[in-house]
């Protein structure tokens, strides 16, 4: 109970119902005392640098994205900025996207896996790097990178999200958010058994 107990201080929006429940509760250490000891030294380390999630993919809170210096230091050239009212770096280096949605879970980011994935590949494939943020780095832009890493690294929900929790351990897509990965999870499912039927008509053909 006191794992479940110390999730909660940390993480308040995931109840025990949640679906994201189980998997914070994978990655939370068992040592809850070295865990609070060092939460504040992350958390104070995360306000302002670019939490690398892969070569040329980074999330932050909207106050690391707007530090020209540290998007110049990692080179960023394409930011995607997750929400309605968050400002814009004056960077001038790079090209910028907003994604106009609170962080609500009656919110339909779901809208915006396909384009913001897409734009990330596209940035990626041609030599650029990407920024993804939010507010506090917390739960859109999680939501964000997460869908990305499921359609075009081709993982499942839980992989992808765990490749993104151990670049920013405070990601935590709200619980509507959560629910739109699982949708998105069954589609690109589905997407993948139709290419794979196609394949296989062609073939016999």
């Amino acid at each position: 109970m006191a794992k479940e107990q110390g999730i909660q201080t940390i993480y308040p929006h995931a109840t025990f119902e949640s679906p994201l429940f189980p998997v914070l509760f994978s990655f939370f250490p068992r040592n809850l005392q070295q865990h609070f000891s060092c939460c504040d030294i992350v958390i104070h380390h995360q306000m302002l640098s670019l939490c690398k999630i892969a070569d040329s993919l980074f999330i932050s809170n909207s106050r690391s994205a707007c530090c020209e210096s540290l998007l110049s230091q990692e080179r960023i050239t394409f930011c995607i900025n997750v929400s309605r009212q968050q400002p814009f770096p004056s960077f001038q280096q790079s090209h910028l996207l907003r994604i106009p949605v609170f962080d609500d879970p009656s919110e339909n980011l779901y809208k915006y896996f396909e384009h913001c994935s897409d734009a990330i590949e596209d940035t990626i494939q041609r030599g650029g790097k990407c920024l993804v943020y939010c507010k506090n780095g917390r739960s859109r832009s999680a939501t964000i990178c997460t869908a990305y890493l499921m359609k075009h690294q081709k993982l499942r929900l839980k992989e992808a999200f765990e490749i993104v929790k151990i670049a920013r351990p405070m990601a935590e897509p709200n619980v509507g958010f959560w629910s739109q990965l699982q949708k998105y999870e069954d589609h690109l499912q589905r997407q993948q058994q139709r290419r794979l039927s196609s394949k296989t008509i062609s073939h016999n053909k």
